[in-house]
């Protein structure tokens, strides 16, 4: 996403309150963030959380309620990268179909659960983030879905793979389903919860309602 897509993106959501922001380990996915909340109007300060171990976990604390409420959480995760392509990395589109013919290679990005050579199908993709989304081990901590069940609103600035895997997740799509579907670039995507079950919405019906806000890449 370039600089002024992020930028955009930011402007749509910046009326709607945010209290967690979730992105992957990638830088790219990290600076999607931090543009879009230079355009909100709470104008809180990001702070990158640490779950890594215990120890980093209680560094990352903040003691003063006053200092909380001038801050969002932003929780780093490699279950988010995006897919990782194996011995395809690095390589551009025509030295891919040389080196391993077109059609070999249009299998590997289309189908839904053959990997590339060392790589990761879409369905390995998706049992990583979608498993990370879900995760309940340390409730009220780090993990989306129960931040969701308190009715906390989260962002998530991700990847197209590991988006379309938990969006799978969201509208209980197949896997021929996920495998079509198309995420544009710069173009939040709301979700709302009722009920215990995700709502794809436009726009927020009322601002305490909690959502999942992800940013394409």
């Amino acid at each position: 996403m370039g600089v002024e897509e992020a930028i955009e993106a930011g402007k749509r959501i910046s009326n709607i309150p945010i209290d967690m922001i979730y992105t992957s380990a990638l830088i790219r996915a990290q600076m999607t963030a931090m543009l879009a909340m230079t355009q909100h109007r709470r104008k809180k300060v990001p702070i990158v959380m640490h779950d890594e171990n215990e120890q980093a976990k209680a560094w990352s604390q903040i003691f003063s309620e006053e200092t909380k409420k001038q801050c969002i959480p932003v929780v780093t995760a490699w279950q988010l990268n995006e897919r990782m392509y194996g011995e395809l990395q690095g390589l551009n589109k025509q030295e891919t179909a040389d080196k391993y013919g077109k059609e070999q290679v249009h299998e590997w990005r289309r189908s839904y659960d053959i990997p590339p050579p060392n790589g990761e199908s879409l369905e390995m993709c998706a049992e990583r983030a979608v498993a990370y989304f879900k995760d309940q081990s340390n409730i009220g901590v780090f993990q989306i879905e129960p931040q969701l069940q308190q009715g906390k609103n989260v962002m998530i600035a991700a990847h197209g793979n590991s988006l379309r895997s938990i969006i799978m997740y969201l509208d209980k799509l197949t896997s021929q389903e996920v495998i079509s579907l198309e995420l544009s670039t710069g173009i939040p995507m709301l979700y709302i919860v009722k009920e215990e079950k995700y709502i794809r919405r436009g726009s927020p019906a009322a601002p305490t309602e909690a959502g999942v806000y992800a940013y394409t890449k």
